[in-house]
């Protein structure tokens, strides 16, 4: 029984970068990372380091809307989604 504990404990602390990283958005890579250079020590320090940094938010592009939820682009002044027909919505300040 005690093998199994330490086992899991060790499997824990190998993967923390994983459990840190799981709600980024590059949390695949992470993973990999983790995963095939986890057991050097150097791989185990960058994939914690890349787990704890921020996320830089993506950058909106209001040149290029699309539907909220279908995700074809849409012109400007559109009330509906031509894909999808969902009634767009437009922010203050936007043509409408």
């Amino acid at each position: 029984m005690f093998h199994l504990i330490a086992f899991g404990l060790c499997a824990a602390l190998y993967f923390l970068p994983s459990i840190v990283g799981r709600a980024k958005r590059n949390f695949p890579a992470i993973f990999m990372l983790n995963l095939f250079l986890g057991w050097t020590v150097i791989g185990w320090i960058v994939a914690l380091i890349w787990a704890s940094t921020a996320d830089f938010p993506v950058p909106a592009t209001p040149a290029h809307p699309s539907c909220s939820v279908c995700r074809t682009p849409i012109q400007a002044g559109q009330n509906f989604c031509p894909h999808c027909g969902s009634r767009l919505t437009w922010p203050q300040g936007t043509p409408a």
